[in-house]
């Protein structure tokens, strides 16, 4: 029973840092024509220089081991678009003072936020159809980003983020 607990605590921690992705795309589209890809040509992410590389690192392994080929060339452009913001604070402390009688009545109350300030980040990854030049599939990821993290936890979270970002590209019919 205590491993099952334990097992639980986990399991809620796991859950509470993956990223979030929703998912859109053009439903008469066929994916199977696309084979070949590239980011667009200027894609200015918003991210640093070196994330800019763990992030295409990333992505274009991934890609490749589903046998998407990276080319000059190619049927789709993918671009990436990165914003960080910080969340709304749920938890606060309240409080208040308050007095009151024969018709009289007063109060203060003071709301103190408590725990740290995380920041959030949300990636939008678009995939265009470089001879239409449409957009046929979205997928916008939201997750808690560390700002001091390590190049290795970079690199970790990174493919985190693909991974959940790619896991349903292509669509299933």
């Amino acid at each position: 029973m205590k491993y099952l607990g334990m097992l639980f605590v986990l399991m809620l921690f796991v859950a509470c840092n993956a990223p979030r992705v929703v998912y859109d795309y053009d439903k008469n589209m066929d994916f199977t024509t696309y084979k070949t890809y590239n980011f667009f040509p200027n894609i200015e992410t918003g991210l640093s220089e070196l994330d800019d590389k763990r992030l295409f690192r990333q992505t274009d392994s991934i890609l490749q081991s589903r046998g998407f080929v990276r080319t000059a060339t190619p049927d789709f452009y993918i671009n990436v678009e990165v914003n960080a913001f910080e969340p709304d604070q749920n938890s606060a402390v309240g409080v208040g003072v308050g007095g009151g009688g024969r018709n009289v009545g007063g109060g203060i109350s003071i709301g103190l936020p408590i725990g740290n300030t995380k920041l959030n980040q949300q990636l939008v990854f678009d995939f265009v159809d470089v001879r239409k030049d449409e957009l046929y599939w979205q997928a916008v990821a939201e997750g808690y980003y560390k700002e001091k993290a390590t190049p290795q936890e970079r690199e970790t979270y990174f493919r985190t983020v693909l991974l959940k970002v790619l896991e349903k590209y292509p669509p299933k019919r």
